[in-house]
């Protein structure tokens, strides 16, 4: 769900640019290996908490 007020990580080229092919993904300025991070409304601490997790886990 994007724009929510929910905080949100998502794979642009899986997601909202799947239809596009490798050039034109390019030319949208979106490569292969971009994540999408938009902020929700949740308190900071558990949202630098979430992040610190998954980057440990990556």
């Amino acid at each position: 769900m994007i724009g929510d007020a929910r905080s949100l990580a998502c794979h642009p080229a899986s997601t909202t640019h799947r239809q596009l092919g490798p050039d034109e993904l390019a030319k949208a300025g979106v490569s292969v290996d971009m994540v999408r991070l938009s902020v929700g409304i949740e308190h900071i601490d558990d949202l630098i908490a979430d992040l610190d997790q998954a980057l440990a886990a990556a």
